[in-house]
């Protein structure tokens, strides 16, 4: 047995090793991190934008002897997107991009905010019904 084929290259062996090393980087945690509590009841969750990329190329090289050339890549790109931020029960959504240019983007961004207001205020008013 040659040494080529003691170490097993082959452009599957080459493919599986990649995508392997991917998987050990890649997981749920990457994209939703673990929660961090902060001393006064906080809870901020991470979120991030995760992208990568794979290629793997190779042939065999040579008639009488197997002779295997070949090479794969692999990127990863993590990025924060925003934090949850849990507070009195309260989600609301920080993001880490730069600030709303448009109105529509504005308004997009504060809707979940005038939603709490909302269910709070209806919340408020039911209490006051059943006080009276």
């Amino acid at each position: 047995m040659d040494m080529n084929e003691k170490k097993g290259n082959s452009l599957t062996d080459l493919m599986y090793t990649s995508m392997s090393k991917i998987r050990e980087m890649v997981d749920s945690n990457t994209i939703i991190g673990e929660p961090i509590t902060t001393p006064d009841g906080v809870t901020l969750i991470p979120v991030s934008r995760l992208s990568f990329g794979f290629g793997c190329g190779g042939g065999d090289y040579g008639k009488q002897i197997p002779k295997f050339g070949g090479a794969s890549t692999a990127g990863v790109r993590v990025e924060p997107v925003a934090f949850l931020v849990i507070r009195d029960g309260i989600t609301r959504v920080l993001p880490v991009a730069m600030p709303a240019v448009t109105t529509v983007d504005r308004v997009i961004d504060m809707v979940p905010e005038v939603m709490d207001r909302v269910e709070n205020f209806i919340d408020k008013r039911k209490a006051e019904k059943e006080t009276y």
